[in-house]
């Protein structure tokens, strides 16, 4: 008998501990997927700061490294200079990504370092309890935005993609979503592109997948779909931003 479906090589066996509805675990199984297809598993090394992924080391079937909070990137470039032959890549969340990290994912795309980023936004800090973070919307409740976010006091949620391609260094540069089959297929297809950007030597490649946070967010699982396709799209618009192959 054809087997349709099946777990992909890319991931371990070990159950997620991510929160009912949350995208994450989508996200790696795409990676894993990736990897797997790639033929790269076996020669594959990602790299999770602190976060909702801080414990992807038990589920992506490769070697793992964990770094610091916003740290991944430095860990990354040193991995992959040393081991130029191996996939390298960075699973990072929004609050890691694009605040306390900030400075160290940049300067890695100002320098076309040759690995390849996840970039999950979930417009949330998810793991520490919910508090506002550089993506979260205004209007936006959070923890630390208890009347919602605003733009008077702290600025304008970031559009980090909108900012890698401005680099020239960040070679290729996509923002997708996983909220249904359509977009998660799309969003497979963006991953595979990253890598292959990496594999073939060009640069940094980064893709931002935009993600749910039904704890944290305080709505049900299926509602948050609905609630990041009205609210998130709009302001982080999908699509991409940066391929070596239209030389921008």
């Amino acid at each position: 008998m054809a087997v349709v479906f099946k777990k992909t090589e890319g991931l371990t066996d070990k159950q997620f501990h991510y929160c009912p509805g949350c995208t994450h675990g989508i996200i790696h199984r795409l990676v894993g997927e990736v990897l797997e297809e790639l033929e790269v598993v076996g020669k594959a090394i990602g790299v999770a700061p602190v976060g909702c992924s801080v414990l992807a080391y038990d589920y992506f079937n490769c070697d793992m490294h964990e770094a610091a909070h916003g740290r991944a990137p430095a860990v990354a470039t040193g991995i992959k200079r040393i081991l130029p032959d191996n996939v390298v890549f960075t699973y990072q969340g929004d609050g890691d990504l694009a605040s306390i990290g900030t400075a160290e994912i940049i300067h890695a795309a100002h320098r076309a370092e040759k690995f390849t980023t996840i970039f999950v936004n979930n417009a949330i800090y998810g793991m520490t309890g919910g508090q506002m973070a550089p993506t979260t919307l205004i209007g936006q409740k959070s923890t630390t935005s208890q009347a919602g976010r605003d733009a008077a006091t702290t600025g304008m949620p970031l559009r980090m993609s909108e900012m890698f391609a401005t680099i020239d260094g960040a070679v290729f540069v996509e923002r997708v979503s996983v909220h249904d089959v359509a977009h998660i297929r799309k969003a497979k297809k963006a991953i595979k592109k990253a890598f292959e950007v990496q594999l073939e030597g060009k640069g940094f490649g980064i893709v931002e997948v935009l993600s749910t946070c039904p704890t944290n967010w305080g709505i049900a699982p299926v509602e948050s779909l609905t609630w990041l396709k009205e609210n998130m799209i709009p302001y982080y618009p999908l699509g991409n931003f940066r391929t070596p192959e239209e030389g921008k």
